[in-house]
């Protein structure tokens, strides 16, 4: 077996990597930029090297830099997680050129898998079903659009190199489609250095069911069962579960022997992901699941896949690069139980989910109640250079219905801070009736954004009784708590404090409430069917983007690529104002009410810093 190895990668998976890696008594290098000096990952590895300055570009996507790191600390093979250089074949054909063990498929696998179009056709002829589309060579606008117009909308526009819910547009009318694709390719491009796109036809009930694949360097390749990551926002995963909800053994079946043609049509060795979309109208049926796209890589969402069949998929690719042979065969690998996961990120949900950058002074969740994946810890920094990704959390039990209480449980007493997280929005969105009923698809959280990401007020009552926690030590009340209280004469007394959602209140003290309780410096509240955690206040970390006043500021830094309004125009709420792309994803700018631009400050092209202004916005 591998007796050393270097993560090309950075913050949760290759905490992962390094987890497995150590259990298995092999030695880990990893490597990291300016901005991750001081990074858990850095911290857990045996060895780490220095590869460059913090912008991806400069450092974690300079193959040539990773692969002499490995030679210089002795490393015998490398390992990319997933991201970055994962899925980059002619970076996988240098590792394997240098003499080192690349732990992951062959870059012939990668390639034939990651152009869109190619690994479709290559799909057809293994006998694979794929959705309705255009494929072709031909990518002038005016045939794109006809094509399109052909295929009859909606349609989604795809860039032929995309993942990761980047470089995708869904178009539902002819009128709208050349704006589409423009942003399209503008994000393929900026993404993957390719902006060639494909068109498929959009299935209007989808639902996302991706198989986890394993293959071996002798010819074996077995399935471990099927994930659905149908709760999705810009066609980026959010929660991800295993089994999917109402998939019965007949489709299981075909849908994972579908997978298994597919993987062992391009050869394929290590792990990998092959994603159906399904028609999720009228129930999961074998015959309305199409083939989308293969993931040669780990994926984030593997965790619920190890849960529920009790494997170790980073040692299996270990052992599987090592040259062993699969540790299991396929009448082996058992379904059992239930696992969620929810992806906890610093993003503030009610405006838009733009990133939440800054320090995190209070990081707890409890291992007891789930399996955290993280990269950070109390002290860390959220940087706008990479995904704000704070950690996953993983819920297994022996039903869905128990999965789910657990993960909002698990939510609802974890204490993240100062930062504004997803957390609330993700607990509602698990509690939602059509999830907990398992009637979910990829558009499910669109529909329902307004109720998801709403923020409703805790009562003066519920307030007054945290503060009065919170102001005193764990176990006190205004009337054992050392405060200052006086009989006939109390002193005032106020605690300012802020909710999940970076809201800040500011309460006098009262007595206690029987439905709140303390976890260390923070207080949870249930109240009408919402649950609140509230903790003292702190500084927060910059945030950006709309004041009270109208100023609209850059969330991150960034480039201004659009701007869609002149100066002393009238605008009405929610109006695009201009587009920002930043970590690789455009970023829209609203208006926060109804009136007048009477300030613009920026024009396309410019780079601009977090906080800068961009606009500004005065009420009729």
């Amino acid at each position: 077996m591998i007796q050393s190895l270097l993560i090309a990668n950075r913050g949760e998976i290759a905490c992962r990597v390094i987890r497995t890696a150590r259990r298995l008594g092999i030695r880990t290098v990893a490597v990291y930029s300016d901005a991750d000096a001081h990074a858990m990952h850095v911290r857990q590895a045996d060895e780490a090297v220095h590869i460059g300055p913090a912008p991806a570009r400069e450092s974690y996507l300079v193959g040539e830099r990773i692969i002499a790191a490995a030679l210089a600390t002795g490393a015998q093979a490398i390992h990319p997680g997933y991201g970055f250089l994962s899925e980059n074949a002619d970076f996988a054909q240098s590792v394997l050129d240098a003499g080192l063990v690349w732990v992951g498929p062959k870059p012939a696998s990668i390639r034939a898998m990651g152009l869109k179009d190619a690994a479709k056709a290559r799909m057809i002829a293994a006998g694979v079903p794929v959705t309705p589309g255009y494929l072709g060579e031909d990518q002038s606008p005016e045939r794109l659009q006809t094509e399109a117009d052909a295929i009859g909308y909606p349609v989604l526009i795809k860039a032929v190199a995309g993942g990761g819910g980047k470089g995708m547009r869904r178009v539902d009318r002819s009128e709208d489609f050349a704006e589409g694709l423009a942003s399209c390719r503008r994000e393929a491009a900026s993404s993957f250095g390719d902006d060639r796109v494909l068109i498929e036809k959009y299935i209007l009930s989808p639902r996302h069911i991706e198989v986890q694949v394993f293959g071996d360097a002798h010819g074996e390749v077995v399935h471990l069962f099927e994930r659905d990551c149908s709760l999705q926002r810009r066609h980026q995963k959010v929660i991800e579960e295993a089994p999917a909800p109402g998939m019965d053994k007949a489709t299981r079946e075909a849908v994972c022997a579908a997978a298994v043609r597919a993987a062992k049509a391009v050869h394929y060795e290590g792990a990998g992901t092959i994603e159906f979309i399904a028609d999720g109208s009228d129930g999961l049926r074998a015959d309305r699941v199409w083939f989308m796209e293969m993931n040669t890589r780990l994926q984030v969402e593997h965790p619920v896949t190890e849960m529920v069949t009790g494997v170790d998929l980073v040692e299996w690719q270990i052992r599987v690069a090592s040259g062993e042979p699969l540790p299991l065969r396929q009448k082996d690998i058992h379904l059992s139980g239930h696992a969620i996961e929810a992806r906890l990120y610093a993003e503030d949900p009610t405006r838009g989910f733009l990133p939440s950058i800054g320090r995190i002074d209070t990081f707890r969740f409890s291992p007891k109640q789930a399996r955290i994946d993280t990269g950070v810890d109390e002290g860390a920094q959220i940087s706008p250079f990479y995904d704000p990704m704070i950690a996953k959390l993983i819920v297994y039990r022996d039903t869905r219905s128990h999965a789910i209480a657990g993960l909002r449980d698990t939510l609802a007493d974890g204490v993240v801070g100062p930062l504004v997280t997803n957390s609330g929005f993700l607990w509602r969105l698990l509690g939602h009736a059509a999830f907990e009923a398992g009637v979910v698809d990829t558009g499910l959280i669109e529909r329902n954004l307004e109720s998801l990401t709403a923020r409703p007020e805790p009562s003066p009552e519920a307030l007054s009784f945290a503060a009065a926690r919170l102001a005193g030590t764990p176990g006190d009340t205004p009337w054992t708590s050392r405060s200052g209280l006086r009989l006939g004469a109390p002193p005032r007394r106020e605690v300012r404090m802020v909710d999940q959602f970076g809201r800040a209140f500011t309460a006098e003290l009262a007595t206690p409430l029987a439905d709140a309780w303390p976890i260390e410096d923070a207080v949870a509240l249930d109240e009408n069917g919402e649950r609140f955690l509230v903790r003292l206040e702190r500084t927060e970390g910059g945030a950006g983007g709309i004041a009270s006043d109208g100023a609209i500021r850059a969330p991150m830094p960034g480039r201004v690529i659009s701007v869609d309004v002149a100066a002393g125009q009238a605008v009405t709420k929610g109006q695009k104002l201009m587009v920002l792309e930043a970590m690789k994803m455009e970023h829209a700018l609203t208006a926060p009410f109804d009136g007048t631009v009477a300030e613009l400050t920026v024009a396309a092209g410019a780079q601009v810093q977090v906080e800068a202004l961009l606009a500004r916005v005065e009420k009729d």
